[in-house]
Order: structure tokens, then sequence, then C-alpha cells
């Protein structure tokens, strides 16, 4: 399974350099919050391919 964390907007400028690694190293998915709602991710690029690729799949 992989990991997730989630960080305010503020603490992901503060350590984008470490939340990218994590995701590239170790496959961790950040999801980004403002005002304590999800509106972004920073995920591994697998997934993000992966995802690109299934959408794809489905266009008409």
């Amino acid at each position: 399974m992989t990991e997730s964390v989630e960080m305010s907007t503020k603490d992901v400028r503060a350590e984008l350099a470490d939340v990218l690694n994590a995701a590239a190293v170790h496959g961790r998915i950040t999801y980004i919050t403002s005002r304590g709602r999800r509106v972004a991710a920073i995920v591994p690029l697998e997934i993000a391919e992966n995802a690109e690729r299934s959408r794809d799949d489905t266009s008409p």
C-alpha cells in the first residue's frame, strides 16, 4: 500500500524538495490542503502516468 500524508500549502512550500523526493524515491502521495480541505496532490510519476493512460484508454 502506498503511504500518504496531508500537508498545508505553507508546509509544502517550506519542504518542497523533501516532498518531491518522498514521491520519487519512496512512492509517497502528499495531499496538499488549504484551510483544511484537500486541493491538490503530489504523486509518484508512475501513478500519474497510469492515470493518464487510463483516461486516454476510455476517451471516445
